[in-house]
């Protein structure tokens, strides 16, 4: 578990983190040779309770950005435990805006980890299209490498895309599954790709799950691979 006591942020929040018992695994992300790893993803496991859960509760009662100072404090203490190298891809959860105990987060992660870090865009409902823009103009700023997440499921469309202008774009696994076998998705993630790929932007398979569907999404440019095909997350 993350030892949040050492924190150096004001009592308040650091009251709300130490409710939390949470612990990171790291999901390695590779290059087009499935061999050469460029990142990691930290991955926020709790205690005794599924992560979705733990959004939804942090959301009903107003806190998400406890849960996000949790995630880059506990990513970066992991992180270091660890030894690891690569980016590291930690998520960013949809509170409406960074408060001056994120600000801090950010200073310190970016800092010890040497520009390492990667925040990944969870969910970008459109409501809240103000706060995102002040959370993208912060990350600009302090030159975050940003990548969308699950992309083509759930907020995270173009629109996303068109605001945070990421450096990576993660397909989701609903676009990507079985894709050897479906036209429509081919089809589908051929004019996503082509379309990124245009503006520079990084394409990252996630979830990617068989040989094949590897395989078949060499064939169309990707640049990144992400899933239980190339290693669990441990």
């Amino acid at each position: 578990m993350i030892d949040f006591s050492k924190i150096p942020l004001g009592s308040p929040i650091k009251d709300e983190l130490q409710k939390l018992r949470i612990d990171f695994a790291f999901q390695p992300i590779y290059r087009r040779d499935g061999r050469t790893r460029y990142a990691y993803e930290a991955l926020m496991r709790p205690e005794n309770k599924n992560i979705v859960d733990l959004i939804a509760e942090y959301e009903e009662a107003g806190k998400l950005h406890v849960l996000e100072v949790a995630t880059f404090f506990g990513a970066l203490t992991a992180y270091e435990e660890r030894g690891l190298k690569d980016y590291v891809c930690i998520n960013s959860f949809p509170s409406e805006c960074f408060t001056e105990e994120e600000n801090e987060v950010f200073n310190a992660y970016f800092e010890n980890t040497k520009k390492k870090g990667i925040v990944e865009i969870l969910e970008y409902p459109l409501s809240t299209m103000e706060a995102w823009q002040k959370k993208k103009d912060m990350l600009d700023e302090r030159d975050v490498r940003l990548a969308i997440d699950d992309f083509g499921a759930g907020y995270n469309d173009m629109s996303a895309v068109d605001v945070f202008m990421p450096h990576i774009v993660k397909l989701d696994r609903s676009l990507i599954s079985e894709i050897h076998l479906h036209r429509d998705k081919q089809e589908n993630c051929a004019g996503f790709i082509s379309h990124f790929t245009k503006k520079g932007m990084t394409v990252l398979a996630e979830g990617v799950e068989t040989k094949e569907e590897y395989e078949f999404l060499l064939t169309m440019d990707v640049d990144l691979f992400q899933g239980y095909y190339f290693g669990k997350p441990e």
